[in-house]
């Protein structure tokens, strides 16, 4: 019977030194909620950063088959399902914005991208994503225009509308 007494006992110290605490716990828990507080708006900013790369490439081929069918054509076509193909949505689900500047009729100025100094930033077309948001200004420094994924300098910048 001693015998079995103390087996029993060894057994149960054995499992206490096996269980976690309370405390224990609740420092893991702090641990890993400051690990997530950290790595979730990285991994978010990083997402941010892949979709405005996928725009610019995307807007940089779109521009090329503008460019083409100028070259075929010598004016820009009126929409872009002109240019005969596919055209792809914005990695935020949106349509591309595209107007075409080097045209006969010329578009109203209210429809072109302009600068800080109210200057049109192309004399070809203008081609952009609205962005994250999904809103956008003809006004560059406008806060809904922030986070466009433009064209300017006549397809010498493609990038942010906050970086032009």
């Amino acid at each position: 019977m001693l015998s079995r007494d103390i087996s029993r006992r060894k057994v149960i110290n054995r499992r206490a030194q096996w269980a976690f605490t309370l405390l224990e716990l609740l420092i893991a828990m702090a641990i890993a909620a400051a690990l997530a507080a950290i790595a979730v708006p990285a991994y978010q900013k990083y997402m941010e950063r892949l979709k405005v790369n996928q725009a610019v490439a995307e807007i940089s081929s779109l521009s090329l088959d503008l460019e083409h069918y100028y070259g075929g054509q010598f004016t820009y076509p009126a929409t872009l399902s002109g240019l005969g193909k596919t055209i792809p949505l914005d990695p935020w689900g949106h349509a591309y914005k595209y107007v075409p500047i080097d045209v006969t009729p010329r578009p109203k100025i209210g429809k072109i991208l302009k600068d800080k100094s109210l200057h049109p930033v192309n004399s070809d077309f203008d081609l952009y994503s609205m962005g994250l948001d999904g809103r956008s200004s003809t006004q560059l420094n406008a806060g809904v225009s922030q986070d466009n994924v433009i064209r300017a300098g006549n397809g010498s910048y493609i990038g942010l509308a906050s970086g032009y």
